[in-house]
């Protein structure tokens, strides 16, 4: 790692923290600190389960849990047991609580504006496009593979966007029932794979592997969220299903794609992907691509 590189993250963290009044022990001018303003702010209006809440903001649950325990003693939060599951428990914001946010937000937005005024308007964009990207690199930074079951929520919401992408892209529009089907069967060890890059509990990217004859398997489901895309997110998820692969004892991996899936094929390209003639009847197919795992 380079020093100077590190030197400049550790410039920019001070200088962003200081800005972001991370500093004050009255974030926002309120009598609370930044820990308990932002845990107030996850739990919004709608409310939210304190699982999520851990998983979007990465706290260990006993901290959590005494955030929360603070903003009830303040007559913010109330705690229950979700209807739909006890054992979960889910913070709601009262009266007081919702009006505390409403301040945090106007706030929230005259501190935003308070450092774009002193700029003129192409230095505020330049700014803001430079916080967008620091933003995307960020989360790239942050994100995790992990194999999940392919009836989990996270892997559910991939496949669900996934397929509407395809509906949009294809000339002839995208129906996975006249696909070939990846059933959630095939998609857990030892029949195969399903992993989810996700970030703070947000699920950015996804792909799986199913085993298909013996030391042949198949790649399916790759998608990477739109605003995440020239990350490398795509490459990080095709090794790990590599890796997945090799641990199911497979070494050659096959996958088709559509033609209007131009940066798919050029991946699978870049990754030693060869195209071959068509091993299946895939109706969405145009081109098929097989590798020789190491």
């Amino acid at each position: 790692m380079d020093p100077g590189q590190i030197e400049r993250v550790r410039r920019f963290n001070r200088l962003v923290t200081q800005r972001a009044g991370a500093l004050e022990d009255r974030f926002l001018g309120r009598d609370r600190p930044l820990g308990e303003s932002r845990v107030l702010y996850e739990i919004g209006r709608g409310g939210a389960d304190l699982r999520d809440v851990r998983a979007r903001l990465g706290l260990d649950s006993g901290y959590l849990s005494r955030l929360v325990q603070s903003l009830a003693a303040k007559g913010l939060v109330t705690v229950r047991s979700a209807p739909e599951d006890e054992r979960v428990r889910r913070a709601e914001l009262t009266p007081a609580g919702v009006e505390e946010l409403e301040l945090m937000d106007r706030r929230s937005d005259e501190a935003a504006a308070a450092i774009l005024a002193p700029l003129t308007e192409s230095q505020r964009e330049r700014l803001v496009a430079a916080m967008d990207e620091v933003y995307r690199l960020l989360k790239a930074s942050a994100a995790v593979i992990e194999r999940v079951d392919p009836a989990s929520p996270a892997a559910r919401w991939c496949v669900a966007r996934y397929f509407a992408e395809l509906a949009e892209r294809f000339e002839e529009g995208f129906d996975p029932a006249r696909s070939i089907p990846a059933d959630d069967d095939e998609l857990r060890p030892p029949r195969g794979a399903f992993l989810v890059a996700s970030a703070d509990g947000e699920p950015l990217a996804c792909g799986c592997v199913k085993v298909v004859s013996p030391g042949v398997g198949s790649i399916k489901r790759m998608w990477v969220a739109p605003a995440m895309r020239g990350l490398g997110f795509g490459r990080r998820i095709l090794e790990a299903l590599e890796s997945e692969a090799r641990a199911l004892g497979l070494g050659t991996l096959r996958l088709e794609t559509n033609r209007a899936l131009v940066e798919a094929r050029r991946l699978y390209e870049r990754a030693g992907y060869v195209e071959v003639a068509p091993f299946n009847d895939d109706p969405y197919a145009d081109h098929w691509f097989e590798k020789r795992l190491e």
